[in-house]
């Protein structure tokens, strides 16, 4: 059984910090204009914490990030970012005192699934889904 989309929109930004507050807000924006019944804060923070982690360690010369958003039919939402960079993020646990490194686990909790994948032409994408 295949899943329909209802809404997909996807953009590029800059493998830098500021691309996280231009993701943030299309991400805000694009949801309104959705109407999605889902936790926009919610996803507006993941959506925040997988751009930063892509801009921090994805980042290779001529690349830039991806953002993509897709809600499905029935009213999940998917939220993936793809960068040039193959190695998969690790999950940190916080607990060693560290500033960073807990990006993932606020993901891990607030989405209903986490994954991550390669791409066939260069990189991987991170991916986190909503329920409705």
């Amino acid at each position: 059984m295949s899943t329909l989309l209802t809404q997909d929109w996807s953009l590029g930004y800059p493998m830098t910090l500021r691309s996280v507050r231009l993701a943030r807000l299309h991400t805000r924006r694009r949801l309104t204009m959705w109407n999605w019944t889902g936790d926009i804060d919610d996803a507006v923070l993941v959506t925040s914490e997988l751009v930063a982690n892509a801009a921090r360690h994805g980042r290779l010369p001529g690349h830039e990030l991806w953002l993509r958003l897709a809600v499905l039919e029935g009213g999940g939402l998917t939220v993936e970012v793809s960068d040039p960079v193959r190695a998969f993020p690790k999950v940190g646990t916080g607990a060693d005192g560290q500033e960073g490194g807990r990006g993932l686990l606020v993901v891990a909790q607030l989405a209903a699934e986490l994954d991550w994948f390669l791409r066939a032409e260069v990189g991987k994408t991170v991916r986190a889904r909503f329920g409705c």
